[in-house]
């Protein structure tokens, strides 16, 4: 099929749809949504707990393949192989402390938008219980202990709200409440 030039963003040409018996769906739509908004805002990505966790990962698999490729066969290998399970077992419980005591329900990091005089970005977090319609968005900074830090704000609304019958994504009325939320969290800024 030709083109004829003009570009047409995603969003209008096919509308985004989740299953709604499935949270899971939803939920993944709704965050997915809420980044775009947060990216609209002027606020970019922080990606350096997921690097960092990456590297760790990187590390664990490294520890495994050297024990399985060693050259040496089992039993004159027996103490490094032992000190490659102790490794791979404390940089997979890193990994767990990580994301219980850093990530959390965090599905977004940010670094303060250009030009801002804030110092820090925003976690953007996200939960909706099992067998529950009410979806919980929370705002907060990411360096809680800043002069610049702001009280963390949030909603807790029915997700009917946004969705169809079909299960299609009303995002101007989704964009509208994250947006809203995101200006309550820089007015309450300016406020203090």
């Amino acid at each position: 099929m030709a083109s004829d030039g003009s570009t047409a963003t995603p969003a209008k040409v096919t509308p985004k749809k989740a299953n709604l018996l499935d949270p899971h769906s939803i939920k993944h739509l709704l965050d997915e949504t809420i980044s775009d908004v947060v990216k609209s805002k002027g606020y970019t990505e922080d990606t350096r707990l997921g690097n960092l966790k990456l590297g760790i990962g990187a590390a664990v698999i490294a520890v495994a393949l050297l024990a399985q490729f060693y050259p040496k066969k089992f039993p004159q290998n027996r103490e490094f192989l032992l000190g490659c399970i102790a490794l791979y077992v404390v940089l997979n419980v890193v990994l767990l402390i990580l994301s219980y005591t850093k990530e959390k329900d965090a599905i977004l990091f940010t670094h303060p938008p250009m030009g801002s005089f804030n110092s820090t970005g925003l976690i953007i977090s996200s939960k909706l219980p099992r067998f529950s319609d009410m979806y919980t968005l929370t705002i907060a900074s990411a360096d809680p202990q800043s002069i610049s830090a702001n009280k963390p704000v949030h909603f807790t609304k029915s997700v009917t709200k946004w969705f169809t019958k079909e299960g299609v994504l009303v995002e101007g009325l989704f964009w509208k409440d994250v947006e809203k939320l995101i200006d309550d969290y820089n007015s309450e800024r300016k406020s203090k």
